[in-house]
């Protein structure tokens, strides 16, 4: 079934189907073995070459080239592509500058988050929409949606229809005289030093070197036509995502690791890519938005990419709500990860000092002697410099003999095994 319900909900059911190789398979394969290769959002995909400990300080120190080409990337263009973007998502569009990319949500009528997205504007009527690649068949198959006039885009509306029909492709397919993009990045302090060994204009590197984050610049990298965006999803202060054609991402993806190889440069696999948004403090789709506790933008800590001053957007009454009644929130939580401490896992309690449950880890991961943890708690108990607990849930049959629980609810009392500090929740390194 996919459509809108009665309350605007949108229903998408996936369609079951092996994973495909992604377009740098062959090249993992050279590099680590098949059985660190897994199946991850419908692609086959590298977990880790040497390990995630190495990899991820790699980033931090030097910097770490990923694999993101299962990432879904869609063309919108057309005369009504700006004004398209604007209601069917929730940040501004139409004052986009032209080389500028701008972080946004799709939401459904009813509110529900149906991914986050970065929008990127190649020109007045061009748009280049990236998408998290496990959404990306949801996300297509409701623009399609829309597009026909079978999606309700105002709950209590059905009559409503959007009016919209900009021209939507998918980047990464289709007939090779099309312009054909997919995304590898490269994070880290080294980035524009091993960009400047691939460039084929000297000025490219000062334009990449002078661009803000989420910047836009096209130009040549070992003769390849590469769209060279200052965005990423590592918290590193310094680091490109390269859009290229997926028929010379393989070329690309060797003479990078070649030229970086002097300055420390590693391939990295989904594991490093993973704990470094986490000490980051970046969202997952899933984890840390959306999900099973449904947690909104606001929550998620992005109020300010929800412009409730337009006009109209889809599912902008459901985010009002929200925006005045939401109680909880995600922190970022910094714990001690020296040997012998057990690692924090998805779903253990979090406790206020007074011992009572106040949320829940979402995702955990170790970075040198710390772990960090993206926690849901309530929002009393978010404050930066607040101490907050951690209660192992147990981890197999003899733990739940011992006494020790499987889950806990909100309000229930516990007693810390591993304490943290609420701290800063974006990091940039």
């Amino acid at each position: 079934m996919q459509g809108s319900t009665s309350t605007g909900e949108f229903v998408f059911e996936a369609v079951e189907a092996d994973p495909l190789p992604s377009v740098l398979y062959d090249e993992h394969v050279k590099l680590t073995s098949k059985s660190r290769i897994a199946a991850f959002a419908g692609y086959l995909m590298p977990l880790w070459y040497s390990s995630i400990a190495e990899e991820h300080r790699a980033v931090r120190e030097r910097a770490g080239l990923f694999d993101c080409t299962h990432m879904g990337v869609l063309e919108v263009s057309g005369e009504e592509a700006a004004g398209f973007l604007d209601v069917v998502s929730t940040n501004e569009v139409p004052g986009l500058k032209v080389s500028r990319a701008r972080y946004s949500y799709v939401l459904d009528a009813a509110g529900n988050v149906l991914d986050d997205i970065i929008i990127y504007r190649r020109g007045e009527d061009n748009f280049m929409v990236v998408v998290n690649a496990a959404n990306e068949p949801k996300i297509q198959s409701y623009f399609r949606g829309l597009l026909a006039g079978r999606v309700v885009i105002e709950a209590g509306r059905a009559d409503r229809k959007l009016g919209l029909h900009p021209t939507i492709r998918d980047m990464r397919t289709g007939d090779r005289s099309a312009d054909r993009r997919v995304d590898i990045a490269l994070q880290g302090p080294v980035t524009i030093d091993t960009l400047a060994k691939l460039a084929d204009d000297a000025s490219l590197v000062g334009r990449i070197a002078e661009s803000k984050s989420f910047a836009l610049v096209q130009g040549q990298l070992a003769g390849i036509d590469s769209l060279i965006c200052r965005t990423g999803y590592t918290g590193a202060s310094i680091g490109v995502e390269l859009f290229v054609d997926p028929e010379h991402a393989p070329a690309l993806w060797n003479r990078i690791l070649e030229a970086g190889k002097p300055l420390g440069v590693l391939p990295c696999g989904l594991g490093a890519r993973d704990s470094l948004r986490i000490e980051a403090g970046l969202p997952l789709y899933g984890h840390e938005l959306g999900g099973e506790f449904r947690i909104s933008p606001f929550a998620a800590g992005y109020g300010w990419a929800v412009k409730l001053g337009k006009e109209f957007f889809i599912g902008k009454a459901a985010m009002a709500r929200v925006a005045a009644t939401y109680d909880m929130e995600v922190v970022r939580l910094e714990l001690p990860g020296t040997r012998g401490i057990r690692p924090v896992r998805p779903h253990d309690a979090i406790l206020g000092e007074d011992g009572l449950c106040v949320g829940w880890v979402l995702s955990a991961a170790k970075a040198e002697e710390k772990q960090y943890a993206l926690a849901y708690v309530n929002r009393a108990a978010a404050r930066e410099g607040q101490a907050l607990g951690v209660y192992y849930l147990a981890r197999s049959a003899s733990q739940v003999e011992q006494g020790r629980k499987q889950a806990v609810e909100k309000g229930q009392e516990r007693k810390t095994d591993v304490a943290g500090t609420v701290v800063s929740r974006f990091a940039k390194y």
